[in-house]
């Protein structure tokens, strides 16, 4: 290769070449930065090798041709794969799915596609190279001893995570060439002390409340139990806490003062619902500050002012804070990180680069699983090995919080399960003694109309039912009685933000409130009322409804929560319908449904009388075995296969309001829509393809952009009940999120 030749990796439309950024330059840029995020996971040469050969492909004269304008496409991606694998043949190979990927996404080991590695590294042609470049250090051993029934699950995640390594890397580093001023945006959060220290200034202010609580000493306990167990080695915990008894916030502080005496990087805090993660994040916002605290969901619109009114004209506030906020969406670089259990399991499942950039910094990381009896029985066991790889290979503590523990440790019986966790609270039967606020009782089957006539008994009660449609039948049954509501996933996001701030002055007021919801209300929602009524259901939906009952213990007699089989309803389906079987026999083995033994014994039941292969259900484990002695792994057939839910529904925008009317324009007229998209969520419900096809047929939606459906027909859209659908059918995750 001649010397005096200038190789170039990134060009600048408008500038000479000398301005323009050299292909040695970037590799190794991208060399160090990758090694420094693999280092993390004990990676580091993995990373610096990846980062130098991802860009090979980028010395030949047709890659310089295109960079100065020719139309060519050029495969650059995959002769630095070729070479990685010819140095080091199962090395190699590993670092070849990452290298080959790093624009187009992972894809299969060996398949019939054409496009998959080994075919492309057969195709491979080397082109001539820079000695430096080929004499790269490999190594030639795995970073980690893997269990050989683990060996091809252990690999697969490791290239995912060294992916993730080399595509930030190479992300940052051009655009630190080509964008500096969105670069700048990047990086410069308050270190996890600070953040500490933020928190224990906030926690001191509780000590002098003007109107203190009963539960206020228990949950003082359960903070400085907390504190306590952060101490200890970062590993696998339990947090068992019930509704009310502080966990958001001693969670928290579990997660900083572990971060800041074991030197991890940061706290990721996992969510299931939209109704927690907002208001989770608000709660975070408050005690650590607007700049530290990252959102990343599809709801969330770092635009939108906190607390403001939806009819605000436009999006407000600090713009750079803004931008910085979104960005850190991309790759995780937050101290404090709060997403979706959908958006955090498809990750550490996924091939696109778009969603793996951000995996490296969960090594290393704090990660409150909230809610974690969430997880859907059908990817129980993938979920659980990757939680297992991250706390055992990665330096992650993983926290299980939730008030109804999923007994998800191994066993005789679950071979399959996690180590048995540390459990942070102390003395959690006597935490649960005190803190019992409601009790629990059977009525049977009961009509609508006996449960229409209970409900209008009461000044202040709530009735938690498992579809939308019966949500709405009682919601028009009680149509004559005083101050009704309802809530269910057929009102856009923004819509229920409303009631649900009408329904908290009603009940603070102490006028008639009388709501019919689905499960959505169930997790995380802060409301309490005396008396609440739940469809028959699993022991943790339960349980998730009493939270919304007697929950500050303000009612010397206690709250009561009613189980009732609805008669004039159909059954729940598939995994509600399990779960409510197995609700039922639980009931009637305990005589305290919502104690942690019965919860254990409901969790036990419901997980062995499944077996293994339905906690698996699209078999991705055993396709994961399968490694052979080439590395052939199909990580592109796992990341199309593996669903954290199966969600059939399609989305349509609703122009609600003012807001949502401006938003649907932006979508229809502006250039670029990304950021509109975000905040169209809030406005968007998701229906039933039949549903769907109905309202298409009958001309009540358009398409704009040809990928976005908004209701034009708003006669559709009732001001209480939301999209008009006639869904008869339970969707357990109606309000899961991205």
């Amino acid at each position: 290769m001649p010397e005096e030749r200038h190789w170039y990796a990134h060009s600048v439309a408008g500038l000479q070449q000398e301005a323009w950024q050299t292909l040695p330059e970037h590799l190794h840029a991208v060399a160090k930065r990758a090694a420094k995020f693999a280092d993390a996971f004990g990676a580091g040469t993995w990373g610096h090798a990846a980062g130098l050969l991802h860009d090979a492909g980028k010395y030949t004269e047709a890659f310089q041709r295109r960079l100065a304008g020719g139309a060519e496409r050029v495969d650059h991606s995959t002769a630095g794969a070729k070479l990685a694998a010819d140095l080091a043949p199962q090395a190699g190979k590993i670092l070849a799915y990452a290298i080959a990927g790093h624009h187009a996404g992972l894809t299969d080991g060996k398949s019939n596609d054409p496009s998959c590695l080994t075919e492309r590294l057969e195709r491979a042609v080397l082109p001539e190279l820079p000695q430096w470049l080929t004499q790269a250090a490999l190594l030639t051993k795995s970073p980690f001893a893997f269990a050989p029934k683990r060996m091809g699950f252990g690999w697969a995640f490791f290239i995912r995570m060294l992916y993730s390594c080399l595509v930030d890397a190479d992300f940052l580093d051009t655009e630190a060439f080509l964008n500096k001023g969105q670069s700048e945006l990047r990086g410069e959060y308050p270190p996890v002390a600070t953040l500490r220290e933020r928190l224990r200034a906030h926690l001191a202010g509780f000590a002098h409340k003007a109107h203190p609580s009963p539960v206020d000493p228990w949950r003082a306990k359960v903070l400085a139990w907390c504190c306590d167990a952060a101490r200890e080695e970062p590993g696998l915990f339990s947090l068992t806490v019930p509704t009310g008894g502080g966990k958001t916030l001693s969670s928290l502080a579990f997660a900083l003062e572990h971060a800041v005496t074991h030197g991890l990087e940061r706290v990721i805090y996992v969510i299931p619902y939209t109704s927690i993660i907002e208001q989770n994040a608000d709660v975070f916002r408050k005690a650590l500050g607007e700049d530290v605290v990252v959102e990343h969901h599809s709801n969330f619109d770092p635009w939108r002012p906190k607390g403001a009114a939806a009819e605000a004209p436009e999006p407000a506030g600090d713009e750079t804070l803004a931008r910085r906020l979104e960005l850190a969406c991309e790759n995780w670089d937050a101290r404090l990180v709060v997403t979706t259990s959908v958006q955090f399991f498809e990750s550490l499942f996924a091939a696109r680069s778009s969603k793996c950039r951000k995996l490296h910094h969960i090594a290393r990381s704090v990660v409150i699983l909230d809610e974690a009896q969430m997880l859907p029985p059908a990817v129980l066991r993938p979920c659980i090995e990757a939680l297992r790889e991250l706390y055992e290979h990665y330096g992650t503590t993983v926290v299980l919080c939730t008030a109804t523990q999923p007994a998800l440790e191994k066993s005789a019986e679950f071979p399959c399960g996690l180590d048995a966790p540390r459990e942070i609270v102390r003395d959690v039967p006597g935490l649960f003694t005190a803190l019992k606020r409601t009790r629990v009782e059977h009525l049977g089957r009961l009509t609508d109309a006996a449960l229409l006539e209970r409900l209008a008994g009461h000044r202040q009660v709530l009735c938690v039912v498992n579809t939308r449609r019966h949500a709405r039948v009682l919601r028009r049954g009680l149509d004559e009685a005083e101050g009704v509501f309802h809530l269910s996933a057929s009102m856009c996001p923004a819509h229920r933000t409303a009631k649900l701030e009408a329904i908290r002055k009603a009940l603070q007021a102490g006028v008639p409130c009388r709501v019919v919801s689905t499960q959505l209300i169930e997790c995380g929602v802060d409301v309490s009322f005396p008396v609440v009524y739940r469809a028959a259901a699993g022991v943790d939906a339960v349980a998730q409804a009493g939270g919304r009952c007697n929950r500050e213990g303000e009612l010397a007699e206690g709250g009561v929560v009613y189980v009732f089989e609805a008669q004039d309803a159909p059954p729940p389906k598939g995994e509600m319908r399990r779960a409510a079987q197995v609700g039922a026999e639980v009931m009637r083995r305990h005589a305290d449904v919502l104690s942690p033994v019965a919860v254990e014994d409901y969790f036990r039941t419901l997980y062995w009388s499944q077996g293994a292969d339905q906690l698996d259900a699209k078999r991705i484990l055993e396709r994961l075995r399968a490694m052979d002695a080439r590395a052939n792994l199909p990580l592109r057939e796992v990341s199309e296969l593996f669903a954290f839910i199966e969600n059939t529904y399609r989305p349509v925008i609703v122009p609600w309001d003012a807001a949502g009317a401006r938003i649907v324009d932006g979508l229809e007229h502006a250039e670029h829509t990304g950021r509109l998209a975000r905040r169209a969520q809030r406005y968007t419900v998701q229906i039933p393809p039949r549903e769907f096809a109905a309202l298409e047929q009958a001309g009540a939606l358009e398409c704009l952009r040809e990928r976005f459906y908004v209701l034009r027909n708003m006669e559709r859209y009732d001001a209480e009940e939301g999209l008009a659908v006639a869904d008869g059918g339970a969707f357990r995750a109606e309000e899961w999120i991205l």
